[in-house]
C-alpha cells in the first residue's frame, strides 16, 4: 500500500492535469475527439476534457502582421520598381482555418497569403503607370486589393484587414531613365522660355521703335509748325517795319549783308561799284 499510494496519487495528478486546459483572450481553442473537431468556440476561461480522448489545439487570436520582403514589380509603361509591403490579418473562423491549413500550420497560412497577395499586386501594377501608383490611386489600388484578398480567403477562416505599401523605389535603370527625361523636359522647358523671352523681346523693340518714329514724326511736324509760325510771325513783323519806314528797313538790310559779306579782314569781293549792292556807299560820298 505504501508503494501504490504514491503512485495512485501522481496518476491521479496527472489524469486531472489534463482534463483542464486555459484559453486565453488572445487565442482560439479547437477540441478533438479521437482527431475529430468536436467544438472551436470556447470562450476565454478555464475548461474541461476527457483526458486521452480529447486535445485541445490552439491558434493565435490576434492582429497578425505578415512584413513581405521587397519585390521588384513592373508597371504599365514596363518600368520595374521595388516595392516593400505589408498585410494585416486575423483568424475569423478557426475550424475553417484549420482545416485549409493542413492542421493550423501558421507557415502554410503565411506562405499562402503571401503567394496570393504578391500575385494581386503584380496584376494590379501592371495595371498602372508609374506616376498613378505613387499618386491617388494608391489608395484606390490597396482598398481594392483588400477586397479581393478578403472575399478569397473567406474559405481559409481569415480576414485581410489591410494591404499597406511602404515605400517604392526605382531600380537604377528606372531612375537613369527617369532623370534623362527630367532633364530633357527641362531644356524643352527652358528653351520654350528663351523663345517666348525672345519674341517678347523683339515684340517690346518694335514697339519702341514704332514709339520712337511716332515721337519724331510728332516733334518734327510741331517743329515744322512752330517754325512755320515763327517765319509768318517774322515776315508780319518785317512788313510791318518795312510799312514804317522803308528806307531805313532797306538800310538796315543793306548794313546785315554787309555785315555777312566781309566777315573778316582777308575776305575780297570783286563787284561793279556802281552795284544796287553799293547803293548806301554812294550816298555816303555823295553826301561827303
Amino acid at each position: 500500500m505504501r508503494i501504490f499510494i504514491p503512485i495512485i496519487i501522481i496518476v491521479a495528478l496527472v489524469i486531472g492535469l489534463n482534463s483542464v486546459f486555459v484559453v486565453k483572450e488572445t487565442e482560439f481553442a479547437i477540441k478533438f475527439r479521437l482527431g475529430e473537431v468536436v467544438r472551436a468556440d470556447y470562450e476565454p476561461g478555464l475548461h474541461f476534457k476527457m483526458p486521452f480522448i480529447n486535445n485541445v489545439h490552439k491558434i493565435e487570436k490576434r492582429m497578425i502582421t505578415l512584413d513581405m520582403r521587397p519585390e521588384q514589380m513592373n508597371t504599365a509603361e514596363q518600368k520595374f520598381v521595388e516595392v516593400d509591403y505589408y498585410v494585416k490579418w486575423r483568424v475569423t473562423d478557426p475550424r475553417e482555418f484549420y482545416v485549409s491549413t493542413q492542421g493550423g500550420d501558421m507557415m502554410f497560412a503565411r506562405a499562402r497569403l503571401s503567394q496570393l497577395i504578391r500575385n494581386d499586386l503584380r496584376d494590379e501594377f501592371a495595371q498602372r503607370t508609374l506616376s498613378e501608383v505613387v499618386s491617388e490611386q494608391r489608395r484606390e489600388m490597396m482598398e481594392g486589393l483588400v477586397v479581393r484578398a478578403d472575399r478569397r480567403f473567406q474559405d481559409f477562416g481569415l480576414d485581410v484587414i489591410d494591404v499597406r505599401i511602404k515605400k517604392i523605389e526605382l531600380t537604377d535603370e528606372v531612375l537613369n531613365s527617369v532623370f534623362e527625361r527630367m532633364e530633357t523636359q527641362r531644356t524643352e522647358f527652358a528653351n520654350e522660355l528663351r523663345s517666348l523671352g525672345r519674341e517678347r523681346a523683339e515684340r517690346i523693340r518694335a514697339d519702341a521703335d514704332r514709339q520712337v518714329r511716332v515721337l519724331l514724326a510728332d516733334a518734327e511736324r510741331d517743329a515744322q509748325r512752330l517754325r512755320g509760325e515763327g517765319d509768318a510771325r517774322a515776315i508780319e513783323i518785317y512788313a510791318e517795319a518795312f510799312e514804317r519806314d522803308r528806307e531805313f528797313y532797306s538800310f538796315w538790310r543793306s548794313l546785315e549783308a554787309y555785315d555777312k559779306s566781309f566777315g573778316t579782314e582777308k575776305d575780297v569781293m570783286l563787284m561793279d561799284t556802281r552795284s544796287e549792292f553799293f547803293r548806301y556807299f554812294d550816298q555816303m560820298r555823295t553826301d561827303d
